[in-house]
């Protein structure tokens, strides 16, 4: 995907989160988030899109501290998170494609650029979700090109990390196929962090898969961020492994 086109998604889906949690007030609970409040989705998205405009505006080539987000409440706490949307925006948008700055995915796209409006699309839509959630409507469509795309930013990028705490004590492997966009993973599991292959001309890299997900490319994104159950006619083989990701997988 081209970097405007991750940007025009930064762009609306912020506004759709903005919106949604208005509706549902910030004090409503998230489901998808237990013990978070919208008050909560708010400070927590807001702070990072200022954290991603920091590294892209200031060019900070070494990871900088989180920041703190005030303690607002309704009208305010709304207005501060729109106004933080607004300026991650402009960043993004102002901003040259070869401009140097900091990222933290091992398949960090090569520009940081790049990284940033594509982690930040991610990372606002799956909250978008979580302030459906919290108002009791449905999830919003998402297009199944990014939901694929965000999906290989997880597999690939998030679980390829040290941090990642889904492990198994003896090699398995998940596979994980999107019905629509034709997309296939190898998720190869040990003790070890993940290691994830994109499928081959036969659609696998010559593993057997002890659990494969099958599923349209929407439904693997939100299910694999744990936004709904990893369960259903789309879970087969061990269903342990989906289990198991459930239990370990969260960011």
């Amino acid at each position: 995907m081209e970097i405007i086109s991750y940007v025009k998604t930064v762009a609306r889906e912020g506004e759709q989160l903005a919106d949604t949690a208005e509706r549902a007030g910030t004090d409503a609970l998230v489901p998808t988030c237990p013990q978070w409040r919208v008050a909560d989705l708010l400070r927590h998205t807001g702070s990072v899109h200022r954290w991603a405009t920091g590294y892209v505006a200031q060019g900070l080539t070494e990871r900088a501290p989180f920041p703190e987000a005030p303690e607002l409440v309704g009208a305010e706490l709304l207005a501060w998170f729109r106004e933080g949307h607004a300026t991650l925006v402009r960043t993004l948008t102002g901003t040259s494609a070869d401009a140097q700055c900091w990222t933290f995915l091992p398949t960090a796209p090569p520009s940081p650029l790049a990284f940033w409006a594509r982690r930040q699309a991610h990372e606002t839509t799956v909250h978008r979700m979580d302030a459906e959630a919290a108002l009791g409507v449905p999830f919003g469509p998402v297009d199944p090109a990014f939901a694929e795309d965000g999906v290989d930013e997880l597999l690939t990028g998030f679980h390829a990390r040290p941090q990642s705490r889904v492990r198994t004590a003896e090699p398995r492997v998940m596979r994980v196929r999107a019905s629509d966009t034709g997309a296939v993973w190898t998720v190869h599991l040990s003790q070890e962090p993940a290691r994830t292959v994109r499928g081959s001309a036969d659609g696998t890299d010559g593993a057997e898969a002890d659990c494969t997900l099958t599923g349209e490319a929407a439904w693997l994104y939100s299910a694999l961020w744990n936004r709904q159950p990893l369960t259903g006619p789309g879970v087969t083989g061990d269903a342990e492994l989906a289990r198991l990701w459930v239990e370990t997988a969260g960011i």
